[in-house]
């Protein structure tokens, strides 16, 4: 069995993602913590949690991920975006206590001009800040495309950041399958390959989620545009053997191509689970 899910708006609330989820053959979803775009927020509703919190039981939901906003930078250089980007994150991990056990993901940042190493070191020193030992979510730094002078385009500058964080047990990896073929990883010629190369710089150990998502680009075309699944340069075929593999079995798997609405997303968890042997 594939834990597989997609992207679902929260604006309505946990137990309507979790109807939707089931609706569309899921048993995982991934949200918006908040507007993607900036940093509004929805008051907590109690009642709507607890009775998400008994459908997902009730129907053995995997893992979910709960997504940053995309305006989170914490290696920027301006300070007030540092401390902005803090504030929501410690903000979003305290509200996931409410859903304990379950994933945060972000994407590491930009440097916009700082260098790697001033980059890499400005988020570990905001992660040290942010992540306390009592936490029960495990936060996921995302694999990135590598465009401009994003950080997490290659699997040593996300073990960079890892190796500098006090509190190991408290993250983890979010392998975009668009991102590290965009980056320059060929898991279409090589899958092997890059898994070896990921457990030697990172650990599979630390791999919690994957996102699963077709390329509009060729491999190393550092773009970061998703396709929807055999559509782009990865194919079936790669996505065939991603979801196969022994290392990733028991992952959330979340779709991130570019559907319509929610019966798209239907048909692409029905294709998914029809390559998995």
């Amino acid at each position: 069995m594939i834990n597989i899910g997609c992207h679902l708006s929260a604006s309505k609330g946990f137990k309507a993602m979790a109807q939707s989820c089931l609706a569309i053959g899921a048993n995982t979803f991934q949200f918006f913590t908040r507007n993607p775009r900036g940093g509004s927020v929805k008051k907590i509703d109690r009642d709507d949690i607890e009775a998400f919190l008994r459908i997902s039981k009730e129907n053995n939901f995997a893992k979910i991920v709960a997504h940053a906003p995309y305006t989170m930078n914490l290696c920027s250089a301006r300070e007030s975006t540092i401390g902005f980007s803090k504030r929501m994150m410690s903000d979003d991990l305290e509200r996931m206590e409410y859903i304990p056990g379950n994933l945060y993901n972000f994407h590491p940042g930009s440097h916009v001009g700082q260098g790697t190493d001033a980059g890499i070191e400005k988020i570990a020193d905001a992660l040290n800040e942010i992540l306390r030992p009592d936490m029960n979510t495990t936060v996921l730094l995302e694999t990135m495309s590598g465009k401009g002078s994003e950080i997490g385009g290659n699997f040593e500058e996300i073990a960079c950041i890892i190796d500098k964080v006090k509190l190991q047990d408290k993250v983890g990896v979010c392998l975009d399958s668009c991102h590290v073929s965009d980056a320059g990883y060929d898991i279409t010629g090589d899958l092997d390959g890059v898994v070896k190369q990921f457990d030697s710089a990172i650990g599979l150990d630390k791999l919690k989620a994957i996102h699963l998502n077709d390329s509009k680009n060729p491999v190393g075309s550092r773009k970061d545009r998703h396709e929807k699944i055999g559509e782009g340069f990865l194919g079936a075929d790669t996505v065939k053997k991603i979801v196969n593999r022994s290392e990733f079995q028991g992952l959330p798997f979340i779709l991130e191509t570019p559907q319509e609405n929610l019966e798209g997303y239907k048909n692409e968890i029905k294709l998914v689970k029809s390559l998995v042997k």
